[in-house]
């Protein structure tokens, strides 16, 4: 995030409007909600983690034990439920 000094970027009319309301302090201007990614989106995690909860459920599936697949990922027991719960859900719905 970059910072930009409104004369620079802004027509004249809108920066008379926004200095009625603040001057010579910094603000945020967020992105749409179009334009912005969701979590994990940029960086892969949240395919990282789709992919982490398959393989849970996919060792479960084959007899491992959830006691295993805690130590395993090192999540707790109901975090691991969650998982197998979630990703046989999304199996049957899909």
């Amino acid at each position: 995030m970059g910072y930009k000094n409104g004369k620079d970027v802004l027509p004249i009319e809108l920066l008379q409007e926004l200095q009625k309301y603040i001057q010579g302090e910094l603000i945020y201007i967020p992105k749409e909600d179009s334009v912005r990614a969701g979590w994990g989106e940029n960086n892969g995690t949240r395919q990282q983690i789709r992919k982490r909860n398959q393989e849970i459920y996919r060792l479960y599936t084959k007899g491992m034990r959830i006691r295993e697949l805690v130590s395993r990922f090192h999540l707790s027991e109901d975090s691991i439920r969650k998982i197998i719960i979630k990703v046989s859900r999304e199996q049957i719905y899909s």
